[in-house]
């Protein structure tokens, strides 16, 4: 089988092939730490997170970075608005960061480099773009000549020409060309600075990524990722200023990039309300909701993110983790620190028809909706065994059962799913209800003792109180099992 991405270079789905056989080097953008994150960058993340996973999965090594931009006009306007420094101020949001993706599952990328830990390589190669002539100093400001790189628009298919033509008067009479950008910008009173041949300032927002992708991966490497909303001027200008910079260089040889969020159909935003952080979903939704919801549509599509379908989503995962629970009774608790994991625990498995038809729509382009449609098809499948199993206890449907189950989990685990056991993820479905475990034991006993008896009518009222109380039982042919009632 062979792994095809759509590379935004292209316009098109190509067949992934790595410079080095057997690894992959990733570069993804990361997030501007002046506020909390929003569930638009959980979706990038997450999509990122899975490819990395994935990839892993079909038996690459895989080099994964992922930035912090630390130094940035926002994180000064933030400084500024509440009394603290910047580096104060990026260093509570990394902090925060770190709580909100640790939550959703989200792999540690290899390298998580700051910014502000680069200057003095960008200050290196901002010197090599104004030897080469392709960056001019004005004042102690460094800015691109985007007419010197002929090939300035491929990635997001637009023209200098029209756009130059579309564009405004710049506010900024120095620059050659409107669309002209800053690699160094001068020190103002009171922001951050560094010493550089120009005077002392700051690097501009397109020279970090492009000198921390180089500096952990060279100047040629595999998949530069990032949400659409980067894709101009910031991925433009990135591979513009890399490729200028160093002969022969492709900078990156796939870009990724996913769709967009909107929130019940419209754009988010602060000003309209709408605007939702990780931390907020959070606190209505269990991490892994959010998870399956962020995966459900293919990567490159809008997501609208809704309540009822992110509800939707809830009710979806809790019959998986039912059909788990069930599964529990007949075959016992799968360890989920004993999680199948690391490099290629996807690589040949082709010859099982579940996990080579989810591998299939891994492959193609990292279709995750369709993989996830496949989970849940083959808990139907599980479920049926089940049943079979529960009415006629059968050596071979056991097996059956612990293979699907290894199968089901092998697949979910590359999507970062199912990663706690039944009882952990009913935990954080709702608050625990006031249940006495005691007391529910023995009124199953009674319940018990009544049916052996045959008295049906007692046997229904005390599973009547059970249920006012929140407890649903389950009867199977190994006995009555028991669970809170999820709401």
């Amino acid at each position: 089988m062979t792994i095809r991405l759509y590379n935004t270079a292209s316009r098109s789905k190509e067949e992934f092939k790595p410079i080095t056989e057997g690894k992959v080097g990733i570069y993804v953008c990361g997030v501007t730490v002046y506020d909390l994150c929003h569930i638009g960058h959980a979706r990038s993340m997450i999509v990122f997170d899975v490819l990395v996973r994935y990839l892993r999965a079909r038996g690459f090594d895989v080099t994964y970075v992922r930035n912090f931009t630390d130094v940035d006009d926002k994180i000064i306007e933030r400084a500024r608005d509440t009394g603290k420094d910047s580096a104060s101020v990026a260093n509570e949001y990394i902090k925060a960061f770190y709580e909100d993706i640790d939550r959703l599952g989200l792999l540690r990328p290899d390298k998580e480099p700051r910014a502000t830990e680069h200057i003095n390589n960008m200050i290196e190669m901002i010197k090599i773009l104004i030897d080469k002539g392709i960056a001019y100093i004005e004042g102690a400001d460094v800015f691109y000549s985007v007419e010197k790189f002929p090939d300035y628009g491929m990635l997001s298919g637009r023209r200098l020409e029209d756009m130059k033509a579309g564009s405004r008067i710049s506010v900024d009479e120095r620059k050659r060309h409107p669309l002209d950008f800053a690699l160094w910008k001068a020190a103002k009173p009171g922001e951050p600075q560094w010493e550089s041949p120009w005077g002392p300032g700051r690097p501009g927002w397109h020279m970090e990524c492009s000198v921390m992708s180089n500096f952990y991966l060279g100047p040629t490497f595999d998949i530069h990722g990032g949400g659409m909303d980067l894709l101009f001027p910031h991925h433009e200008n990135e591979r513009a200023q890399s490729m200028a910079a160093y002969d022969g260089s492709g900078f990156a040889r796939f870009w990724v990039h996913n769709g967009f969020v909107t929130i019940e159909s419209e754009k988010m935003s602060k000003s309209l309300g709408n605007f939702i952080t990780i931390r907020d979903a959070l606190k209505e939704y269990p991490p892994e909701v959010l998870r399956l919801f962020l995966l459900s549509k293919h990567y490159r599509s809008p997501l609208d993110f809704s309540r009822k379908d992110v509800l939707d989503t809830q009710s979806g995962l809790i019959r998986i983790y039912r059909s788990l629970q069930r599964l529990e009774t007949f075959i016992g608790a799968y360890d989920s620190k004993g999680k199948p994991s690391g490099i290629g625990i996807l690589k040949d498995e082709q010859e099982d028809k579940f996990l080579g038809q989810f591998i299939s729509s891994m492959d193609d382009d990292l279709n995750t909706a369709e993989a996830i449609g496949l989970v849940f098809e083959k808990v139907k499948e599980i479920n049926k065994i089940s049943d079979s199993y529960q009415t006629r206890s059968d050596d071979s449907a056991l097996t059956l059962l612990k293979n699907n189950r290894e199968n089901l989990i092998k697949a979910a685990r590359v999507l970062g799913l199912l990663e706690d056991n039944p009882e952990v993820f009913f935990s954080k479905i709702s608050e625990p209800l006031d249940i006495d475990p005691e007391e529910v034991e023995k009124m199953i006993r009674e319940r018990s003792e009544a049916r052996d008896r045959k008295d049906w009518t007692m046997a229904d009222l005390i599973r009547d109180r059970l249920q006012e109380m929140g407890v649903v039982l389950e009867d199977g042919p190994q006995g009555t099992i028991w669970r809170r009632m999820i709401p």
